[in-house]
């Protein structure tokens, strides 16, 4: 006689985002901040002058093409996503209605702290109505307007939160730590130096036998005086290309120091015995 499969775990609480758990937790919206650290890295990070964000594209086969990460909202906006690339679509095109309903009311740009504030308001109503579900997907948002530059984070959990640098998605982690030692330099930086940074942040959240390429690396950028632009594939070439130039020399000096051969550039892959 065949054993039957064991039950899988069911907990009472999870079942509806309206539910709350004896220990004061909704479990739902906790899924979907789950959800966010699944999808691939976004790094953020501003100075003085300019906002910027940069994405890891995934490809879901050796067949397919790389996701788009990076999406514009309006001449002064765009974001950076890590989840559900779905919800995001449905997040880009309430912000973008709201930036024309905006613009076309009293004829000139929505603030982004305010833009921030109403994609926070939507995500934050899938919270508290039955039958719904909250948004899997994090966005990094980056704009600028009279007051500046701006990076700011939403959560689906309807939380959002402005940021001189920040992280979202897959082994996040690793490039926070990067962004938290050289956050000081970036308010004087001009946008070559800022890309390179935020190309390297990204490069620290890759796994292991994985490299950065122009292929899978995204940049956004904008300022007051430029529009939001958005550099892939052959325009990212420079940077990616540089950053390899880069660690040869740091990896040769390093094992000069250390007498021991030098290592491989970080994302490339180990030779095996």
């Amino acid at each position: 006689e065949c054993a039957r499969p064991a039950p899988m775990f069911r907990n009472q609480y999870d079942t509806d985002c309206t539910t709350w758990s004896p220990a004061g937790r909704i479990h739902q919206i906790e899924y979907a901040l789950e959800a966010v650290k699944q999808g691939s890295a976004a790094i953020g990070l501003r100075s003085n002058k300019y906002a910027i964000v940069a994405t890891l594209k995934r490809a879901s086969s050796e067949l397919s093409s790389h996701q788009k990460k990076i999406f514009k909202i309006d001449d002064h906006v765009g974001i950076a996503i890590a989840g559900l690339v779905a919800d995001a679509r449905v997040l880009a095109k309430y912000m973008r209605t709201e930036c024309i309903n905006h613009r076309y009311t009293y004829d000139e740009p929505m603030q982004v702290n305010r833009l921030s504030l109403k994609v926070a308001d939507k995500s934050q109503i899938g919270t508290i109505r039955a039958g719904h579900r909250p948004y899997g997907i994090g966005l990094l948002i980056a704009g600028a307007d009279h007051t500046g530059p701006h990076l700011f984070e939403t959560q689906p959990s309807g939380q959002y939160f402005e940021y001189k640098a920040w992280a979202i998605g897959a082994r996040s982690q690793a490039g926070r730590t990067y962004l938290e030692k050289h956050y000081d330099e970036f308010a004087g930086l001009e946008l070559d130096e800022l890309i390179v940074h935020a190309l390297t942040a990204l490069r620290d959240t890759l796994a292991t036998g994985t490299e950065l390429t122009s292929a899978n690396a995204a940049v956004g950028f904008v300022s007051e005086d430029q529009s939001f632009t958005i550099l892939e594939d052959d325009l990212i070439k420079a940077y990616v290309d540089g950053l390899k130039k880069d660690d040869a020399p740091a990896a040769a000096a390093a094992a000069d120091a250390t007498g021991a051969p030098a290592a491989p550039a970080a994302g490339a892959p180990m030779d095996e015995d």
